[in-house]
């Protein structure tokens, strides 16, 4: 069985056992987290839609990690005008682990 959840603005299609990079979560490391907006549920049967949401079904997950990403750079310039500009920044995410699928 799988489900397409949403979770920091994007949609992840998510299987039991999973493990996942989402946008940063509140929580610990070892709680447990339950996503309420499912959109779809598939597996063996014909797949449920929601509309927006599948009524009743929930996704449940075990928060493994919270770290930060990589560095990312930005470099900005415009030719012959001496113009440049070196920012960055480091995106906080939490990786989960899907523990089970409920429909």
């Amino acid at each position: 069985m799988y489900a397409v959840i949403k979770t920091g603005g994007k949609q992840y299609r998510v299987i039991e056992g999973q493990r996942l990079r989402v946008e940063k979560l509140a929580g610990d490391p070892g709680k447990e987290i339950t996503f309420s907006e499912v959109l779809m549920l598939g597996g063996d049967a014909s797949p449920k839609i929601g509309q927006p949401h599948v009524s009743g079904a929930s996704v449940s997950a075990k928060i493994a990690t919270q770290d930060r990403a990589d560095k990312i750079t930005i470099f900005k310039f415009r030719r012959r005008k001496n113009y440049r500009r070196k920012t960055g920044h480091r995106q906080p995410f939490t990786d989960i682990v899907i523990t089970s699928i409920k429909g």
